[in-house]
């Protein structure tokens, strides 16, 4: 008797009950069903730039991070470009510790709202998440969950400010505010650096202003989380070019003793095929930028852009997606994908795809235009397409398309 009761205190004893709970906690769990996004109706939202996703609950929310199984060695997080704690955070959410979960997300991301709406989870962090990695199953919405606490915090109006070191008197520069500009600024102003963002146009946010449609990433998001930065001491600089404006040289001789450089993805690339400066041909980068960052598609506007009522989109990324989508927004009865490789292969998020069929985007796959016809005043009529086949994958791990 005594053999058994001291081995009922024993630590070995303990540890077999802690595991024979997890288990049985697990197994609940693996049997939950991953949460669905709130989504404005397709019908309703390709008349205006309203958001389309909608958000969660707080029962969604709480429901799908008890779908979190705490891993003791939790694969998530090296799947995150900045190791989010991500257990850490979804625990809080189920626990019902919103605004603590929105203070965990900010230890290592500056834009957990925006991160929340755009990053591509799907790739990352759930791409390592247990379930997908070990139980084929879907995994955890940790995207879904990231913006929920950031929206939550928000919408209660406790913002919080994450923990800054005291300062160390290094002025240091950040030359672009785009996502790495503002990213690095975060960073940097919690370890205590003064902090001054240069960006050449005249809205602080880069890609996130101009290339994003708010109908998925809405300005006043990212305004927000601007806004907190602020708060943290990063100052910003606008209508500023280096190297016209100030050269590094002027900066230095101001106290600025290192740099950043997060300029951008730069200019597009063109196809290099016959047509492709007649009227109606835009780059995605100045179609977007014209209507997200310049308004072009409001009636009080100066700022011109051609409205097609049938509209092509070469490209299979998410840029393509924004543009083909926003085109649709604009008026165009039929809007079409052209992309040289198979869905399979295509680049853009499954969600991003999702939503462009639900709008009633075509998609002609495996195609590729060889040439732009126009008519007599120069505008854009016709494209000469000519069908691929895939061949073996190359550095990308997609399919290489081949004539």
């Amino acid at each position: 008797m005594e053999d058994r009761e001291s081995y009922l205190k024993s630590e070995r004893a303990q540890q077999w009950r802690v595991d024979l709970r997890n288990k049985i906690k697990n197994k609940e769990r693996t049997h939950l069903v991953r949460v669905k996004m709130n989504e404005v109706d397709a019908n309703m939202r390709i008349q205006s730039y309203v958001e389309v996703n909608s958000g969660l609950s707080i029962d969604q929310a709480q429901n799908e991070a008890k779908r979190c199984l705490d891993c003791v060695n939790p694969t998530c997080i090296t799947g995150c470009p900045v190791e989010i704690n991500i257990p850490k955070f979804i625990k809080r959410i189920e626990q019902g510790n919103f605004l603590e979960a929105a203070k965990v997300l900010k230890e290592t991301s500056s834009l957990p709202a925006v991160c929340g709406r755009v990053c591509p989870q799907e790739k990352q962090c759930e791409a390592n998440c247990f379930y997908t990695q070990k139980l084929k199953k879907t995994p955890v919405a940790i995207g879904y969950l990231e913006r929920f606490a950031a929206d939550y915090e928000r919408e209660s109006g406790q913002i919080s400010i994450p923990d800054i070191k005291s300062t160390n008197g290094v002025k240091v520069g950040c030359i672009g505010s785009g996502p790495a500009g503002l990213t690095f600024a975060g960073e940097m102003a919690k370890k205590g650096y003064d902090v001054t963002v240069f960006e050449a146009l005249h809205e602080i946010g880069g890609v996130l202003k101009y290339g994003i449609p708010e109908f998925r990433l809405p300005n006043h998001i990212v305004d927000v989380e601007i806004d907190a930065l602020k708060k943290m001491g990063v100052q910003f600089e606008t209508n500023f070019i280096v190297g016209k404006t100030a050269s590094i040289e002027d900066l230095k001789e101001e106290g600025f003793q290192a740099f950043f450089t997060g300029s951008g993805a730069g200019l597009p690339r063109f196809m290099g095929i016959p047509g492709e400066n007649y009227i109606g041909i835009l780059s995605s980068n100045e179609y977007l930028t014209r209507i997200n960052l310049m308004h072009a598609a409001e009636q009080d506007t100066d700022t011109p852009v051609v409205s097609g009522k049938n509209v092509m989109v070469i490209g299979g990324g998410n840029t393509a997606m924004d543009s083909v989508r926003t085109a649709k927004r604009l008026g165009a009865e039929r809007a079409m994908i052209v992309y040289r490789r198979s869905m399979d292969e295509m680049p853009a998020r499954k969600e991003e795809i999702h939503h462009a069929q639900e709008e009633g985007i075509e998609f002609m796959t495996r195609t590729n235009p060889i040439e732009y016809l126009a008519d007599d005043k120069g505008r854009v009529n016709r494209v000469k397409v000519q069908k691929m086949e895939l061949g073996e994958p190359d550095g990308s791990g997609r399919r290489r398309p081949i004539l």
